[in-house]
């Protein structure tokens, strides 16, 4: 098993910047893909970025893509993302998760443990 724990959110004007991290502990950190999602009131919570084993690869959702950066630190069994040029749309609860699968994913049921979530507002 894998704890997750995020931090790093808060009120930030459009167009400025975040950035979230989330550090890990229990099983090998790197034997994890790790990923970001967020979720707003009332909808669905929707994949933003993943990021591989060794952090060789990377994949985002379109809506972020150039904007978010996912990025990992397996000396620290950290994740961040570096989130800059937000928009007030980009507001909602973020959550770090993390996969044993082998290859990246972007599906929610396929994320096996999840963070506590770290809250972005984002003010036009």
């Amino acid at each position: 098993q894998v704890q997750l724990v995020e931090s790093g959110g808060g009120l930030v004007q459009a167009g400025g910047s975040l950035r979230l991290s989330c550090a890990a502990s229990g099983d090998s950190f790197d034997n994890y893909i790790m990923a970001w999602f967020r979720q707003s009131p009332g909808k669905e919570r929707v994949f933003i970025a993943a990021v591989s084993w060794l952090g060789g690869s990377s994949i985002y959702a379109d809506s972020v893509k150039g904007r978010f950066t996912i990025v990992r630190d397996n000396a620290k069994n950290t994740i961040y993302l570096q989130m800059d040029n937000l928009k007030p749309e980009d507001t909602a609860n973020y959550y770090c998760t993390a996969d044993r699968n082998d290859r990246i994913t972007t599906r929610v049921d396929e994320y096996d443990y999840w963070g506590q979530g770290t809250q972005v507002t984002v003010s036009s």
